[in-house]
């Protein structure tokens, strides 16, 4: 069988990034059929609400899920351009809550004709690990399927938690395609306090 030489391949490269960026590998995900659901009861606390028409509800949960992974789309993004997002009627926001606090954020897009993207799916830190990533997936793939749809499409990338592809692999989903994402550091903009995602080093210009 023949096989692609060295340099083809690239087995040795590096890029550097000047400093102020980061990068990300993005791996792309879709879903064609709606699978079994995994079983989950919920608290009987949890309840899920609409916060589209709620901007600043809508930013301060976002910042609480995704700061610490340097989520940073929507951080970044002007007041109107996020306006003209969360106010189309094919876009559904939602908060995970608990008793009265938001624990978490669930976001699908339906504005690409036959499709349905996960926009985003995240927990609060402190609310990890007590079955609310599984609540909003079934959710999620609930909502999509209840549409005529030919996929249901997610992108995940390592900005994210660590566990996150692998969950989105149990639910169903299976990738197709991987990227790269370069973008300017937004702590170094202040769009995020300079601390967040400790784990991710901040590489500014030293001279």
């Amino acid at each position: 069988m023949a096989t692609e030489p060295a340099a083809a391949l690239n087995l040795n490269g590096y890029t550097d990034l000047p400093p102020g960026k980061i990068a990300a590998i993005v791996t792309h995900l879709e879903m064609r059929r709606r699978p079994a659901l995994s079983p989950f009861q919920k608290p009987d606390s949890w309840s899920l609400r609409r916060i589209d028409q709620d901007h600043r509800r809508y930013r301060a949960l976002f910042k609480a899920v995704g700061e610490p992974w340097l989520w940073f789309s929507r951080a970044v993004m002007p007041d109107d351009k996020l306006a003209a997002i969360l106010d189309d009627p094919k876009v559904e926001a939602f908060a995970l809550q608990d008793g009265t606090a938001d624990a978490g954020l669930l976001e699908l897009d339906f504005r690409s004709e036959g499709e349905v993207e996960l926009a985003f799916l995240g927990l609060v830190p402190g609310f990890i690990g007590q079955g609310g990533g599984r609540f909003l997936m079934n959710e999620a793939i609930s909502r999509a399927f209840a549409r005529p749809i030919k996929r249901f499409l997610v992108h995940t990338c390592t900005l994210d938690s660590p566990g996150a592809l692998g969950f989105y692999l149990r639910s169903g989903f299976t990738p197709y395609r991987r990227s790269i994402e370069v973008a300017d550091d937004p702590r170094l903009l202040g769009f995020l306090p300079r601390d967040a995602a400790p784990h991710i080093p901040v590489l500014a210009d030293q001279t």
